[in-house]
């Protein structure tokens, strides 16, 4: 598997969603962004990452530097909307913008093009669902969740899991996992599609497919695997957590599994386990 190929891979992603957002980008929008990018980072709001943000905290100068900038294009980009009476401050918008920006910063800052608005509840939220059974019964219901990527216009995150994000306690990244989730509705789900034939995404794939597969074998075994047996559930949701372990969990990724570690490093342009 080509490093080479992965990295092009991604910049096929970036680069279709780039189309999409200067389709529906707004001059003026765009004037703003950039006012964004020359504006300097206030010093409170490094304060402040460092002291709420675990991540951050480990971030090297130089990746800070290039990320801060980013991050406060997005800010100005997308609308962070509180809901249920919540109140949107500073620490919760830098917080989440911070991490979704990490995950573009080495591609292409402007991958979250299309994304409407973020919207925050205070805690788990409930959404309704449908459900279609191989029998071809349709079934309702409801599900308690902590964060949502609605297509590719709106993710809905849970302020209390956000702040849970990044502890010691486990490997656990909500905002981490949303906006992959994001990055691949963004372009119909063709980065997990592993069955879609895509030649230019055939490395890709087959590392993806057969990651998924020995973490479906794991969870029947009754193992304990490094990355969530949520995972299991399907490809998609196998990368979304294979990417909170790519930034939460590192050194342990690259030693228990290193063909999914550089592939991801390649992915994403970053190597986090140096850091």
């Amino acid at each position: 598997m080509s490093d080479a190929q992965l990295a092009l891979a991604f910049i096929v992603v970036i680069a279709v969603v780039a189309i999409v957002g200067m389709l529906v980008w707004a001059p003026l929008k765009a004037r703003r962004r950039a006012a964004s990018f020359s504006q300097p980072f206030p010093t409170e709001w490094r304060t402040l990452l460092e002291r709420t943000v675990p991540l951050y905290r480990r971030l090297p100068r130089d990746l800070r530097l290039k990320l801060e900038p980013v991050a406060r294009a997005f800010l100005a980009d997308v609308p962070i909307r509180g809901c249920q009476g919540l109140v949107v401050t500073d620490e919760m918008r830098l917080t989440i913008a911070t991490q979704a920006c990490l995950l573009t910063v080495a591609r292409d800052a402007s991958a979250y093009a299309s994304l409407d608005a973020v919207l925050l509840y205070p805690d788990e939220f409930v959404v309704q669902e449908t459900d279609e059974d191989d029998s071809g019964v349709v079934h309702e219901g409801e599900s308690v969740l902590s964060g949502q990527s609605v297509a590719d216009t709106q993710i809905v995150l849970s302020w209390r899991d956000v702040q849970d994000s990044g502890r010691e306690d486990g490997i656990y990244n909500v905002v981490l996992h949303e906006f992959a989730h994001f990055l691949d509705n963004a372009v119909d789900g063709t980065l997990t599609d592993t069955a879609s034939g895509r030649e230019d995404f055939k490395a890709w794939h087959q590392l993806l497919d057969r990651e998924y597969k020995a973490l479906c074998d794991a969870v029947d075994r009754g193992d304990h695997p490094l990355i969530d047996p949520y995972g299991a559930e399907s490809t998609a949701e196998f990368f979304a957590v294979a990417t909170e372990t790519f930034f939460e969990a590192p050194l342990e990724l690259k030693d228990m599994h290193p063909a999914l570690y550089a592939g991801l490093a390649s992915f994403y342009g970053l190597d986090p386990a140096s850091w």
